[in-house]
């Protein structure tokens, strides 16, 4: 340890944010990394436990608790306060294949087990990883490096988010030629379109797919595997096919009114958003604009905060977000102890910025939806809110949400945005390739592998598991590519 005493002499320091004020002003990130002085005595909170949480990633009460990559994190952050950077990344690199990415936008599980945090403040462990890996940039140390030998094996990856470039990386760093076919403009998947630019800006991703172009890896854009070329052709042109398509098929809402002009799924909204922002800088008016309309968004999660956030810089007149289920705790409950996954409100930098421009918090608990109304030309004009009683189910313990007769209310909106989450991966590519899928769609595989029930034909990422967390789309395929080349190599 360089100093066994870190954790008792610092106390946590977060990369500080600009100011609500400045950072709407546009779509960049908006978080300043400290002086290397400081990350050393962030690094040097870390204690160094002798069963580190913070890198375990195993189930806790229902919920991961550590780093589902199984990061080095004790080993990485006594690298760090000692300034061994070049070793830090070494470190890192080993289990991760995107700290450009986890740095950015992981919810940091990691940070939520680490053992200094059961009466203090965690260690800053995503803001370390992500000034290693931007140390490892600026010095080089991230370059293109291709393999030395080449196995012959060909592979495709249909699908180019995280758990398909993880696979991809993975494979063509065994030697393998690795193909990754991706239906959209650009690479990247959820990392390109699904995340906004605020925390992941694009030039990042970009930035990583040339390294890896550089190594061999070929990307195929603007090819929609099952439409424009069959499944059939892939299986008989490659030795291996990994289907990485994600859990991309929103759930809807089922409400009167819900045909009217102005309904959007937030991954159609934020996707506008960033697909307009790369292309024209949002001037020729090709995205969904909430410019001066009264917005509701439908669902408290990640994906909501986003809209949100997005919203706030189109410009706005009013945000409400929508949450059925009742507000979380500020603090850790008794029956939700560490190293659990803290269930505790968070506010989020949308939320945050919502309350500083509106001059209250966006979130709305304990409601919902009853009724949309349009005008005479089908034009979202108002919705009708009803509020709901959170119930507990004697059998199963669970909460039941029911509405309360009465309770309803009328409010304008010219914008409704469903961010309530995914049900799983579109269809069409599945049955091209005639692979067998559970009662949740997501592709089935043999327990605890990755092999479909279609020879040479894998799955990998949120098309296996179900809607989930970038990090755990880099573990899946990790192991993906493992299994994938241990049945071509042995």
């Amino acid at each position: 340890m360089g100093n066994p005493n870190g954790f008792m002499e610092y106390e946590r320091q977060d990369n500080p944010a600009y100011s609500v004020k400045e950072r709407i002003k546009n779509y960049n990130e908006f978080h300043e990394p400290l002086s290397e002085d400081a990350r050393l005595h962030q690094a040097e909170r870390c204690m160094h436990c002798g069963v580190p949480f913070c890198q375990a990633g195993v189930p806790v009460g229902g919920m991961t608790s550590g780093c589902p990559l199984n990061n080095l994190v004790p080993e990485w952050n006594d690298l760090v306060s000692r300034k061994a950077w070049k070793q830090a990344y070494d470190r890192l690199k080993l289990t991760n294949s995107f700290p450009e990415f986890t740095s950015r936008v992981c919810p940091a599980l990691c940070e939520k087990a680490c053992t200094c945090g059961v009466f203090d403040e965690p260690v800053t462990t995503r803001a370390n990883e992500y000034d290693i890996i931007e140390t490892a940039y600026a010095e080089g140390w991230a370059k293109p490096q291709p393999p030395a030998v080449r196995t012959g094996k060909t592979v495709a990856i249909v699908g180019s988010g995280p758990s398909g470039l993880a696979a991809a990386d993975q494979l063509n760093r065994r030697g393998h030629s690795v193909t990754v076919y991706e239906r959209s403009d650009r690479v990247g998947g959820l990392l390109m379109y699904g995340i906004p630019n605020m925390k992941l800006e694009k030039r990042f991703v970009e930035r990583k797919i040339e390294v890896m172009k550089a190594e061999g890896v070929v990307v195929k854009t603007g090819v929609n595997v099952g439409k424009d070329i069959s499944a059939k052709e892939l299986i008989e042109q490659y030795d291996r096919v990994i289907l990485c398509c994600g859990a991309s098929q929103p759930r809807d809402i089922k409400v009167p009114g819900r045909e009217a002009q102005g309904v959007y799924f937030a991954v159609d909204f934020l996707k506008s958003t960033t697909k307009a922002l790369l292309d024209n800088g949002l001037r020729d008016g090709t995205f969904i604009s909430a410019k001066d309309k009264n917005v509701i968004i439908i669902g408290g999660g990640d994906t909501g905060n986003d809209c949100v956030g997005t919203c706030v810089r189109h410009g706005a007149k009013s945000v409400i977000q929508l949450e059925m289920m009742p507000k979380a705790p500020d603090t850790r409950v008794a029956d939700n102890p560490w190293p659990e996954w803290p269930r505790v409100c968070k506010t989020d930098y949308g939320q945050e910025e919502a309350a500083s421009v509106y001059g209250g918090d966006p979130r709305v608990y304990q409601t919902t939806v009853k009724e949309l109304i349009a005008d005479d030309s089908g034009k979202l004009i108002g919705a009708v809110l009803i509020r709901l009683n959170a119930e507990k189910d004697d059998k199963t313990g669970r909460l039941r949400m029911t509405p309360i007769e009465g309770s309803e209310y009328t409010v304008d909106v010219e914008l409704l945005l469903i961010a309530a989450g995914f049900l799983g991966s579109e269809s069409y590519v599945a049955e091209a390739f005639g692979v067998e899928r559970d009662g949740r769609t997501n592709v089935l595989t043999a327990y605890g592998t990755h092999q479909t029930s279609v020879d040479r034909v894998f799955a990998a990422g949120d098309m296996r598991r179900g809607q989930s967390l970038v990090v755990w789309a880099i573990r899946e395929g990790r192991d993906c590519a493992r299994e994938v080349d241990e049945s071509l190599m042995g």
